[in-house]
């Protein structure tokens, strides 16, 4: 989730020329109204929060990862089957329609 964060008021902000196309621009009205903030404030917290999102999956462990720490730390025989059974219910839900 995207910070209320401002910029303060010690803060230089630099003026920049974008262009966008209609779709976009009138996605990017629509949330300044509905945060009752400037366009300039929608973009910045895109960015930011953009920016999170890549240091997250940075951060993020591959599944081979994730074995390799399993097998490493272990775990408990009540935490595997509750896993399986989150699996198990995760599969049933995605069912196809056919089925």
């Amino acid at each position: 989730m995207v910070s209320d964060y401002h910029v303060s008021q010690t803060s230089t902000l630099k003026r920049s020329s974008i262009s966008l196309d209609q779709v976009t621009l009138g996605a990017l009205e629509l949330l300044a109204t509905k945060w009752n903030t400037s366009k300039s404030e929608v973009i910045r917290r895109a960015v930011r929060k953009f920016k999170e999102d890549e240091a997250m999956k940075a951060c993020r462990m591959t599944p081979i990862q994730a074995m390799e720490w399993l097998q490493e730390n272990g775990i408990t025989q009540e935490q595997a089957d509750n896993m399986k059974e989150e699996i198990r219910l995760e599969r049933l839900a995605k069912k196809y329609w056919w089925e």
